[in-house]
């Protein structure tokens, strides 16, 4: 078995993940930074969540969500997708001491395979988001 990285169908690149404050919580609504028509998704599953009891599962920078399209075309609206959030609000510590936050909490709808649905993002995608997903990173126009 090889110790390279590589990208598994929708799980992204299994890695280790340092960690960032989970400030995403079930029910957020958050903004498509995708072409794909849809303008707010709300939040409705954290697959592979591991938290303690009564407590609401919550997504950061990087993570895998099931989401529902609010805001956005009759063919998307009232439908679940795969979703990777690629900005949050509450700043991100990074290794470097450096902190970082976004200007809105923001994610782009994946197909089940792992593939991104849109052809264009929109704004910046944060660095750790980036690195644990390549398709992400082939298409962000800006890397922060």
């Amino acid at each position: 078995m090889s110790s390279k990285s590589r990208a598994v169908s929708a799980k992204g690149v299994d890695e280790f993940k340092l960690y960032i404050t989970r400030s995403l919580p079930v029910n957020s609504v958050i903004t498509c930074a995708d072409n794909t028509g849809a303008k707010t998704l709300q939040i409705i599953q954290v697959p592979r969540h591991k938290g303690g009891l009564r407590r609401y599962p919550s997504a950061s920078i990087g993570d895998n969500i099931m989401v529902v399209v609010k805001k956005g075309p009759l063919t998307l609206r009232k439908q679940t997708f795969n979703a990777v959030v690629i900005r949050q609000k509450y700043p991100v510590r990074r290794v470097n001491g450096l902190r970082i936050s976004f200007e809105d909490n923001a994610a782009v709808i994946m197909t089940p395979e792992g593939e991104m649905k849109g052809t264009d993002i929109k704004g910046p995608v944060a660095y750790e988001a980036a690195t644990r997903w390549p398709r992400i990173a082939n298409l962000a126009s800006m890397i922060i």
